[in-house]
C-alpha cells in the first residue's frame, strides 16, 4: 500500500480518493431522486383524490346526422325550424349529458324533449347514459335548428354538441329531401 500526497503535501490514507468521489456522487444524485419520489407521491395523491379527472375517457360518437327539408318550394323551405335526426353513441363506461348545441347555419339550436305529435319543450340537457345508443328525432328528444337558413337537399350543416363530461363535438349533418331523416 502506497500513501498519497493531497495539495498541501500531507499523505491521505489508501483509497481516500475514491470514498471522496463516491461520497460527492451520491450527494450529486441525491437532490434528482428526493425530488422525484415527492413528485410521484403528489401525482398519485392527485389522481387517487380526483383532481386528474376521471380515468375512462368518455367518447361520444355521432351517426346518422340529418336535417330534413320542410318542402321543395323555396317558400315553404324558409321554414322558422328544421327538426335534426341524430344517433348518439356513448362508448364509455360514464352516462354524459348534451349540454347545448349550436350551428352557423342557424340563429340558434334548440334542445327539446316529449315532441310527438306536437311541439317539444326546451329542456336543460339531454343524457346519454354509458355504454348506450340515443337516438334524436321530432318523435322524442331531439335538436331544432331555429331560423336556418335555405336548406338544400345534399347540403351540409354544421352541429356543435356540447357535452358535459365529453367536451365539444362537432358534425357534419347532410340536408335530406322531404319524407326522408
Amino acid at each position: 500500500m502506497t500513501a498519497t500526497a493531497n495539495s498541501t503535501g500531507i499523505a491521505s490514507p489508501p483509497g481516500a480518493a475514491t470514498r471522496s468521489a463516491a461520497r460527492e456522487l451520491a450527494r450529486a444524485g441525491a437532490a434528482p431522486v428526493i425530488c422525484s419520489i415527492v413528485l410521484v407521491a403528489v401525482l398519485a395523491t392527485w389522481v387517487i383524490i380526483g383532481g386528474a379527472g376521471s380515468l375512462t375517457r368518455i367518447r361520444i360518437r355521432v351517426t346518422q346526422a340529418a336535417v330534413p327539408m320542410l318542402s321543395f318550394t323555396d317558400h315553404a323551405s324558409a321554414a322558422r325550424s328544421a327538426p335534426v335526426y341524430l344517433t348518439l353513441h356513448n362508448l364509455s363506461g360514464n352516462g354524459d349529458v348534451l349540454v347545448s348545441a349550436s350551428s352557423p347555419d342557424a340563429a340558434w339550436v334548440e334542445l327539446t324533449s316529449g315532441r310527438a305529435g306536437g311541439s317539444g319543450r326546451a329542456v336543460a340537457g339531454l343524457p346519454v347514459p354509458a355504454r348506450a345508443t340515443v337516438s334524436l328525432s321530432p318523435f322524442g328528444e331531439d335538436l331544432v335548428l331555429v331560423d336556418p337558413g335555405p336548406l338544400v337537399a345534399g347540403q351540409q350543416v354544421q352541429l356543435v354538441l356540447r357535452f358535459r363530461h365529453a367536451g365539444v363535438v362537432t358534425v357534419e349533418a347532410t340536408v335530406t329531401p322531404p319524407g326522408t331523416p
